[in-house]
This record gives C-alpha cells, structure tokens and sequence, in this order.
C-alpha cells in the first residue's frame, strides 16, 4: 500500500520521503501467494462494489506500470474453480450465480460465474475433491507479490520525485508538530504523513489521540510454500476452505495459506505449512511430489473489523493512514491509494465505504 501511494503522491507532482523499516518486501507484502479474489456476489454492499471496481481497475494499472518500467509483475486473469463437496453449498453456489449476473458487470461486460460439473482442467483440481460439482468464475486474477514490489520500485525512482530511506523504522509520529522521529536517531518534518507500517501502524496509531480500550488491529501469521510442477500459468486459481493454489509463471505453484491468530513464533514455518503443503497435494495429485522451493511465513495486519483502514485521520488534517485490508490487500492497495493521495492533494472526497475510514475503526476500538 505504501509503494502504490508514494507512486501516486509522485506522479500527483508531491515530493516524498519514504521510510522503510527494513527493505521493500521484506513485510508481509512479499510473500508467494499473489492471490486477487473477489468477495461473493451475494449480499452486495459498498465494500463489495469498492472491491470489485478495484479488481477490474488493477488489469490496466499493471499494464501502465508495466508499459513504464518495462518489467512484469506476474499478473494474469485465470479465474478460480472451488470445489463443492456438499449438497447444500452448490445450492448456495447456484443463487450466486444468478447474483453474480446483476453485480459482477463492468459496462456491458459480465464476469462469468456458473457451477459446472466439470474441473476446468483435468486434476485440477481433483475430481473426488468435489462430489456436488465446482463453481468456475472469471474474475479472480493472480500476480507475483515480488515481482510487482519490485516493479513499483523501480516506478518510483524513476518517477524522480521519491526518496527511499530503507533500514530505519518510524519511532514515533506527532502529527501536531508534523514531525517523526526515526530509529537511527534523525527527525524529519513533514507537510503530511501517510502511515502504512503494515502490522505495526496499529500501535504508533494507538499512541495519537486517546488510548483505545480494544487493540485498532492485530498481527495474523501466515505461513505458505512455493513448489516446482509442470504446472501451466494458465491454470485458475484453486480455492477450498481457506486454501489456494495459485499456478504461477515457470511452472511455480503458490499454496497456502495458514490464518493463525496466535502463534508462539513471529517468524519461520513449521507443521502448520506442512498440513497446508498435504492437503494442496491431496486437492491437486499434479503437485504429489513436487519439489519444494521456499517456505515462507510473515505476519498480515488485520484491522478491527477486518476491512482496510485508510483515509485522513479524524482528530489531525495532516495525517493519513493506509494499512489492514488483511487478504485482500493486492486488490484495492491501487485503489485506497488513489483515494488517500486524492484527498490529501486535491482536497477531493476518498470515496471510501463507511467501515474503512479511520474513524470507523477508531470508534470499534473505543
């Protein structure tokens, strides 16, 4: 979210410092799964629209940075296939079907969402996976986390208008004075700050304004592997109770991912990835055997409420912040920056639902 919004603030004629605790994707940002889902169609609500538009908006934001850096970042419109394994949910799935031809429109265009019989692709995912058929829309996208980390970075330098200072956190933030001290010691001054610290904006956020009496947002850990298969990039998106399989480009499998509230251990994997590994192996026989390349873990910052947190602070005109979103973050990051950049340049309205302002998840935690 922070490389989107200093891309935008850039490329809106702002001059910015950005400050990166550690490096650029060394967070939760840079992770393996890439995944960009769309939330159901039925119950459609604002956050729901806001998400879809943002999802649909993203394809020509990746080619226009793309264009500019000359660099991929791994995204491809595959669409996804879940897998029904009991009566009642393709009753369910068939309703979203008919909802999904009202709301899942763009212009004249309607994604496709239909519950089928058939796998997409043969053994993927397993035909014994699901004994009441598999929904298969064409909505869902995927790109390579990395990759597109990378690819912003690149936009922002060239964009000329960005210093990147890396290896140093933001001790603590006063948006009175409009100044932050940082970990090496220095103070800097700002006309606006932006924070989004991922799992730690929660509490330098805590610390401006009065104390909240409920945590703003926690840490969720994460743990999720790459593999080598014979996979084609191609392939949609394998979505069952919380795991994906994400076919990616050179034959590489994205699986994951584990949602852990408590943990003993921040960092590293352990036998809660290799649950996650068994079961992607048992969904999808192509990955039986499959090499594994990387273990990864990180910890995703989820805000109370669980939506994305963004837009002007309601106590101080020069602060902003930008972070949760928990899962759906690739998606809406492009979208909730244009926002929070919009109105700290332009004055203009952010547009954002009611639940993801600032002062919505400052009142559930008071």
């Amino acid at each position: 979210m922070g490389l989107w919004a200093a891309l935008k603030a850039a490329d809106a004629g702002l001059d910015v410092l950005l400050v990166e605790r550690s490096r650029i994707g060394a967070g939760a940002s840079g992770g393996l799964l890439g995944a960009l889902m769309p939330h159901m169609p039925d119950r459609w609500n604002d956050k729901k629209q806001f998400q879809f538009d943002a999802l649909v908006s993203l394809e020509a934001e990746i080619a226009a940075l793309e264009a500019r850096t000359g660099l991929s970042a791994g995204y491809r419109r595959t669409g996804r296939v879940i897998p029904l394994g009991r009566p009642h949910l393709r009753q369910i799935a068939e309703r979203q079907a008919q909802d999904a031809r009202t709301v899942w429109r763009q212009g004249e265009h309607a994604f496709r969402f239909e519950v089928t019989d058939a796998a997409p692709a043969e053994g993927w995912p397993a035909a014994g996976a699901a004994d009441c058929g598999f929904v298969v829309e064409a909505l869902s996208a995927r790109l390579d986390p990395r990759r597109l980390l990378s690819a912003l970075k690149v936009a922002i330098e060239q964009a000329g208008r960005v210093r990147i200072r890396e290896g140093t956190a933001v001790v603590s933030l006063d948006p009175m004075a409009r100044s932050a001290s940082l970990a090496d010691g220095t103070t800097i001054t700002f006309g606006h700050a932006i924070l989004s610290a991922g799992v730690e904006s929660f509490d330098i956020l805590a610390r401006i304004g009065p104390p909240p009496a409920r945590p703003i947002g926690v840490p969720v850990k994460g743990q999720a592997a790459l593999l080598r298969a014979d996979a084609s990039p191609g392939l949609p998106i394998v979505f069952q109770g919380g795991l994906y399989v994400i076919a990616h480009d050179a034959g590489h499998v994205a699986v994951g991912s584990t949602s852990e509230p408590t943990f003993a251990v921040p960092g590293g994997t352990d036998e809660h990835l290799d649950a996650v590994i068994e079961r992607a192996q048992r969904l999808v026989p192509l990955l039986k055997g499959a090499a594994v390349l990387e273990r990864w873990s990180g910890l995703r910052p989820k805000a109370i409420g669980r939506d994305p947190m963004a837009g002007r602070h309601p106590l101080h005109s020069s602060f902003s912040v930008l972070t949760g979103g928990f899962k759906i973050s690739f998606g809406v990051a492009h979208a909730l920056a244009a926002a929070v950049v919009g109105e700290i340049a332009n004055g203009s309205p952010p547009g954002l639902p009611q639940s993801f302002t600032v002062a919505a998840h400052l009142e559930a935690a008071r």
